[in-house]
């Protein structure tokens, strides 16, 4: 294999400062923009790039990603996609979920752009397709985003995303009829159905109808219910706030009696306040009225409703909150533990808390009231899900993987706490003893341990040549388990290591590391990344001529910032749909609302420290950057595409070497769910084609 630069570049070597032939990017336009905030200079010659649907930009984008294919086509791109096609081509299932006797699910057989959502009708039934989403568009890419299945298994609410958008459309299909209503909304947005207990109808959350839908600032939701039969025009508006335009609002309807309970919350901050209907008539009563804790609710009966809460526990805990009339009283009912707990649910009069222990999964099971029943008994470390239901139900069902096991879906006895397999998907060629991974930890900056998922081959010869991948994302209270993916798997069949790190600012320890790595704190989340990339040179697993970074939305602004910051620890980077103007975020969509995460560029000591790790702003003259290849797509209306553009602009103006800065933008996609299989397959032979081939020109040089 030729190297790359010895086809596109020619580097005579002065000092330590190369002078190269200058690549030949497409021309951007720069404006002569400047802004003092708060005493600092700011200058912004690309922000015309954040009129991302203008003529002028989309002709822009298409040289860059005219410049982009030319580049990235290569033997390794082609391999990849090839062994794509055939290990897409699997059976898989979603976790299924029961009412009353009906279980459904999500099932692909890999062949098609979407998965089709499936029901049996009973135990013996066989599977039928209820909804077909490859039907929706020629190409794949109108895709079925959220389904809700009316409490008596009749009815099905299921949204539309239209390329990748985050606006949408409802409908309601019936389940008996086997035919779809006429049943319409438009404009919802991050938004569940929620049914109500007879089955009338369900709630909602939707916006104002937007002048430009791909760019605008959502604001100011309203919460409808919508009944089955009746106009969008007709559903009643339920709650509102227009003194606060920045809260959002979720309903929940207990199996049992008449309440309804309201949880109000602002951004994607986790506190909450909650309210609470006796009966039907909605008029809420305020539960919890300071913005202190997250109460998130699990299910209730006809007086009890139980809750998970963070309340003077970072780790987590469980509250119950009886009801009497209108009298409210609060019991703990699991106290806080040393490790936290991932997630809880209610089902078959049970509370299943499931813990993460150094990022892997202990499941326990509790009555009602509290005491302890047993632990899950399981052979395998990785992430375990699911256990979801109903107070009534008799069966549940929860998946397991990890980073090197595919997913493995078991069926349990609620009653017994037995459980059997109940689907195992298998990938073409993959023999899981034929891999390891392993949980290592590593010290930060601050001396913070930091845990660190090592896959690979078991029969791979690790060195510094060898190609690394590493992955994070450390932020918003998110944790990255350990789980099977198509992805990562591509990578480690093509004889890379996986390593991906447990950064601060996720959830992997509970609240506290959350906190640690948000705000004030975002810097710690950085070095996090960059030392993880010290300690797996320092073992001799890679080096800094063999390792890419990967990350995407928040995880782009990870890996953005930090080969900004530590330019010499990667060969490649891959920030994909990152958020990389980290002064002006907050005036697009929902941007706003990662404010909790990030601070509020309109206040001076937020403004100072996000100014200190912009990425935008942040790139320096006469430093030379890691090959760079920047993703995002057309239609991202969550971390809008200028972001990237603008980035991407900055950044090929101001390399100092030889080192290619590359942009691929995706069409007909959005920030990545719902994104069709050609296109997912297209996207990962070409950003992991793209870093093995640049990581070994080194091997070839």
């Amino acid at each position: 294999m030729k190297r790359l630069v010895s086809i596109y570049f020619l580097i005579f070597l002065t000092g330590c400062v190369a002078e190269f032939e200058e690549m030949k990017y497409p021309e951007t336009k720069q404006d002569n923009i400047q802004e003092y905030i708060f005493g600092e200079k700011i200058e912004d010659p690309y922000r015309w790039l954040e009129d991302f649907t203008s003529k002028e930009a989309l002709d822009w984008v298409e040289k860059q990603n005219n410049l982009t294919d030319s580049l990235i086509t290569n033997n390794y791109q082609k391999n990849i996609k090839k062994d794509l096609e055939e290990i897409w081509i699997t059976a898989d299932i979603s976790i299924p979920f029961r009412r009353g006797t009906k279980t459904f699910y999500y099932f692909s057989d890999g062949k098609q752009q979407q998965a089709v959502f499936m029901m049996k009708a009973c135990d013996e039934c066989e599977p039928q397709i209820l909804l077909d989403p490859n039907k929706f568009s020629t190409d794949g890419t109108v895709s079925l985003s959220d389904i809700s299945v009316s409490p008596n298994g009749k009815y099905l609410a299921y949204s539309i995303s239209d390329g990748g958008s985050d606006w949408r459309t409802w409908k309601v299909y019936n389940i008996e009829a086997a035919q779809e209503t006429d049943d319409l909304i438009e404009w919802s947005k991050f938004s569940y159905a929620v049914w109500e207990s007879d089955s009338s109808g369900f709630y909602y959350q939707k916006y104002k109808k937007p002048d430009e839908f791909l760019s605008d600032i959502n604001r100011s939701p309203q919460l409808y219910f919508h009944k089955l039969g009746d106009k969008q025009l007709r559903d009643s508006l339920v709650y509102e706030d227009k003194l606060h335009p920045d809260r959002s609002w979720s309903i929940s309807v207990p199996e049992k009696g008449n309440y309804r309970v309201l949880s109000i919350g602002e951004g994607t901050d986790e506190r909450n306040f909650l309210s609470i209907s006796l009966d039907e008539s909605l008029n809420f009563i305020p539960v919890i009225d300071e913005f202190k804790a997250t109460y998130r609710f699990l299910g209730g009966d006809e007086n009890t409703l139980w809750f998970f809460s963070n309340l003077n526990a970072p780790n987590g805990k469980i509250l119950s909150l009886k009801i009497s009339n209108e009298d409210f009283e609060w019991k703990e009912v699991i106290n806080e533990k040393t490790y936290p707990i991932s997630s809880a649910s209610v089902v078959g009069d049970k509370l299943v808390i499931n813990y993460l222990v150094d990022t892997l999964s202990r499941v326990e099971f509790y009555d009602l009231q509290g005491n302890f029943i047993e632990l899950l008994s399981f052979e395998g470390e990785g992430t375990l899900a699911g256990f979801n239901g109903k107070l009534d139900n008799e069966i549940s069902y929860f998946e397991f993987s990890n980073f090197t096991t595919p997913q493995r879906i078991y069926e349990i006895d609620l009653n017994s706490l037995n459980y059997d397999l109940y689907w195992e998907t298998e990938i073409k060629g993959l023999n899981v003893s034929n891999y390891e991974s392993k949980l290592d930890f590593y010290e930060s900056k601050d001396g913070t341990k930091i845990p660190i998922h090592i896959s690979h081959q078991k029969e791979l010869d690790i060195t510094p040549e060898t190609p690394v991948l590493l992955y994070g994302y450390g932020g918003f209270n998110i944790p990255i388990l350990p789980y099977f993916s198509k992805t990562f798997y591509m990578w480690i069949k093509s004889g890379g290591v996986l390593a991906v790190a447990n950064l601060r600012g996720g959830a992997e320890y509970g609240d506290s590391w959350h906190k640690s790595g948000m705000l004030l704190n975002k810097q710690n989340v950085f070095d996090d990344f960059a030392y993880g990339a010290k300690y797996l040179h320092s073992q001799k697993i890679g080096s800094p001529q063999s390792t890419a970074s990967l990350g995407r939305s928040n995880g782009g602004l990870l890996v953005a910032a930090t080969m900004l910051q530590y330019p010499d620890l990667f060969k490649i980077a891959i920030p994909q749909v990152g958020v990389l103007d980290m002064l002006r975020f907050h005036k697009f969509t929902i941007g706003w609302a990662w404010e909790s995460d990030y601070g509020q560029p309109e206040k001076e000591e937020d403004f100072l420290n996000l100014l200190n790790y912009s990425p935008y702003h942040n790139i320096k003259k006469g430093v030379c950057y890691p090959t760079t290849l920047i993703t995002t797509s057309s239609r991202d209306d969550r971390v809008v595409p200028s972001h990237s553009y603008k980035f991407a602009a900055r950044l090929q103006e101001l390399q100092s070497c030889s080192n290619p800065i590359l942009l691929r933008v995706e069409s007909r996609a959005g920030h990545g769910a719902g994104t069709s299989k050609d296109k997912q397959i297209d996207e990962i032979a070409d950003i992991f084609g793209f870093a093995l081939n640049t990581i070994g020109e080194d091997k070839d040089g």
